[in-house]
């Protein structure tokens, strides 16, 4: 490339289109897109903005995702019997382990809001299935639901994983991961409230009622709309007038072409990928060898709320601090390894303790009652089982923090995404395929606690070396020489929109 073409290109890619004018007012274009709105003497952001299209795509996780994790949550998928939820999760996190791999190609070439629109659909027909096993008893249909899920699950995750790290600017993108995480479990907190409420009186064994499952249906069936209510990437503005870097209407094959290139440009990922394995691995332990094995109906309804509050908590807590200012982003990211691996090894070691009181056989023995939250000693491990909620919404959080701090550029973002929840799902599928084979409670635990801290040290030279406090704009979307001459000049034209307006 010559020098005047590579001067030109960092300036169309690094110059926003709407920038601030003398007197520090951002100009926007002339739509209903960046009108601002002044409530109770707080003026709003403009609805192409990344703190709004964040809210929006938080609400259709909220709805989808999240009534899926208060049914999962539940233990069993709500059922006495976890066979039909061992079966479906294990098809889900298989074929979501498959597409994960190359949902930032389809993803890229779809659409935000294809993407996140069909994801959420396939929630709808997996509570569908279970709303129809209490019927039927029709494992196939809750096994094919499954799978289907883990095809739709795969773009919804993709896309919101691209949106989350791309769309806000570098300083804010701990808080932005913390304000999704609290907004998506605070849908499973309400949806674990429901059968709370419809089981609080039940202290036997049972699985959830028909209204349970119709609320969750209903509830995923407007998240898959809401998708639509986002705007396209290349509207999105931030504050300070820069766009989001988002490659247009690329080919197929330059897509297949850039997954594969983030293997060879960047390769350390690869050192990542144990974090992102042991970030589903513990779900099945939790919500079936904990919550379903060792308590009844009404209290593994309360369990779950309170493990997805600490959830909102630990989002809260961790997204926050990453964000701290005054304090360099390599710091940071050094700060946070070592708290989260703390964090890891206090809890899981209580765990470990707790683990020692029961096994597999006593919790498949039906003479034993399973524990209420009247019975002494439930103090100890409801205590536990909220932190073990605190502590996969810091990993999570942490995760897509350093993905994020490794790049601006959504369409890296993107397949980074699908690798994480490609390979995240399939953990999911080894774990709750090992459940169905009655696998020991204890060998279960001790996979957990060794995978947990283990990826950490592996994943350290990734944090010692790679985070750097800022990402420079040329390195940032140059995959290759190649790429950055066909496609980098498009990531900032935003046509048709020649009248501004002073905001």
């Amino acid at each position: 490339m010559a020098a005047n073409e590579k001067d030109d290109l960092d300036h169309r890619v690094s110059s926003p289109d709407h920038s601030l004018t003398d007197s520090g007012t951002l100009e926007l274009p002339k739509s209903w897109k960046y009108r601002r709105f002044i409530v109770a003497g707080f003026k709003l952001p403009w609805y192409a903005s990344p703190p709004v299209q964040l809210v929006i795509v938080s609400f259709v996780c909220f709805m989808c995702p999240g009534m899926f994790n208060a049914l999962n949550g539940m233990g069993g998928g709500g059922q006495l019997d976890p066979t039909a939820n061992n079966r479906a999760n294990t098809a889900l996190y298989s074929t979501f382990a498959v597409v994960g791999f190359f949902a930032g190609t389809f993803t890229n070439k779809l659409g935000i809001r294809t993407a996140l629109s069909v994801g959420g659909i396939g929630y709808s027909v997996y509570v569908a299935s279970y709303l129809c096993y209490n019927h039927t008893q029709n494992l196939g249909f809750t096994t094919f639901a499954g799978a289907l899920l883990g095809v739709c699950a795969g773009l919804l995750w993709c896309a919101q994983g691209a949106i989350m790290m791309s769309y806000p600017p570098e300083a804010s993108k701990g808080r932005y991961i913390s304000w999704f995480w609290m907004i998506f479990n605070l849908g499973a907190v309400i949806g674990s409230l429901i059968p709370l409420a419809q089981n609080i009186n039940t202290k036997t064994a049972g699985t959830v009622t028909d209204g349970t499952y119709v609320g969750f249906l209903i509830l995923t069936i407007i998240g898959a709309a809401l998708a639509w209510c986002l705007v396209d990437a290349r509207d999105v503005i931030r504050h300070d007038g820069s766009k989001v870097i988002v490659m247009q209407h690329p080919s197929w094959k330059s897509e297949i072409v850039g997954l594969w290139q983030t293997f060879f440009t960047d390769p350390y990922i690869i050192l990542l990928f144990p974090m992102f394995l042991a970030s589903n691995w513990f779900y099945a332990y939790h919500f079936t060898q904990i919550n379903a094995a060792y308590f009844n109906v009404r209290t593994r309804a309360l369990n779950g709320v309170v493990y997805y509050i600490m959830q909102i908590v630990g989002a809260y807590v961790f997204g926050y601090a990453l964000d701290i200012k005054g304090v360099r982003r390599t710091t940071r990211a050094k700060a946070v390894w070592g708290v989260l691996f703390a964090t890891i090894m206090i809890i899981w070691g209580c765990g470990y303790e707790f683990q020692k009181t029961y096994d597999r056989a006593w919790a498949e023995n039906e003479s034993n009652e399973k524990k209420d939250w009247a019975d002494p000693g439930y103090g100890g491990p409801f205590v536990l089982y909220m932190f073990y909620g605190f502590s996969d919404a810091a990993w999570q959080t942490v995760v897509y923090w350093y993905m994020g701090a490794l790049t601006n550029n959504s369409r890296k973002l993107a397949n980074f995404a699908g690798f994480y929840k490609g390979i995240q799902s399939a953990g999911g599928a080894i774990t709750w395929r090992l459940d169905d084979m009655k696998i020991s409670y204890m060998a279960m635990f001790a996979s957990n606690w060794g995978l947990l801290a283990g990826s950490l040290v592996i994943a350290l030279p990734v944090i010692l070396w790679k985070v750097e406090d800022t990402v420079d704009i040329e390195k940032d979307i140059a995959f290759t020489d190649e790429t950055v001459a066909n496609y980098a000049p498009k990531a900032h034209v935003h046509a048709g929109h020649d009248d501004t307006q002073k905001v």
